[in-house]
């Protein structure tokens, strides 16, 4: 491993470190020397990475924004207009995945717009508009064709999203189903079919 790389895997290191605290505990409520103790480094190592505790939190989102761009089987029906049935469960799948698989990224994303919110929405631009902007074009060419007629994609495609990143904990208040038994098949599965029948219902059913 050359030595940039062995530099971008430490500060990769420090980035999850400070992830995980500032979103259990939020931005004002995590120091620089708790995230050092987390990723095992002296403070001051920590400071020959990052010059700020800001610039480290920035960093620590991007770095859990990673994920946030459409994986190849995804654009590839995008490109192709694939029928709704075809892509929302892909699309589904994608945001799903990323949830449940990294279940910090919603409360760091909550940090960052409560406690920074400057520059909190540029950033976010950056990771999520590529992904989400690719669905709402092809969204609005669908929901023409659907009982949604009219409505704004944007306002479909930041439900689906929304849909995936709230429905285990909204599970649980609802009916008292424990977030822990829900995994990616079982909710990719139970939203696709919500929105497929709400964006392809079946034919033969009377639009109104």
């Amino acid at each position: 491993m050359t030595g940039l790389a062995k530099l971008q895997e430490r500060k990769d290191r420090i980035a999850q470190a400070a992830g995980r605290l500032f979103a259990r505990q939020g931005y004002y409520g995590t120091s620089t020397r708790e995230i050092a103790r987390l990723a095992g480094i002296a403070e001051n190592t920590l400071f020959r990475n990052f010059d700020s505790k800001e610039n480290l939190f920035w960093a620590s989102l991007r770095l859990n924004l990673a994920g946030w761009s459409p994986r190849s089987d995804l654009l590839e029906v995008l490109d192709a207009n694939a029928d709704p049935e075809v892509v929302l469960p892909r699309f589904v799948a994608q945001v799903v995945d990323l949830t449940l698989l990294n279940p910090e990224l919603l409360h760091l994303l909550l940090v960052a717009f409560l406690e920074r919110r400057s520059k909190a929405a540029e950033i976010c631009r950056e990771s999520l508009s590529p992904f989400l902007a690719a669905v709402n074009r092809y969204l609005a060419v669908h929901i023409e064709q659907s009982k949604l007629k009219g409505l704004d994609p944007a306002l479909i495609t930041g439900a689906i999203v929304t849909m995936a990143w709230m429905h285990p904990v909204l599970m649980e208040f609802i009916d008292g189903a424990r977030a822990p038994s829900f995994n990616q098949r079982d909710t990719t599965r139970a939203l696709s079919k919500f929105w497929i029948e709400v964006l392809a219902p079946p034919r033969g059913i009377a639009q109104p």
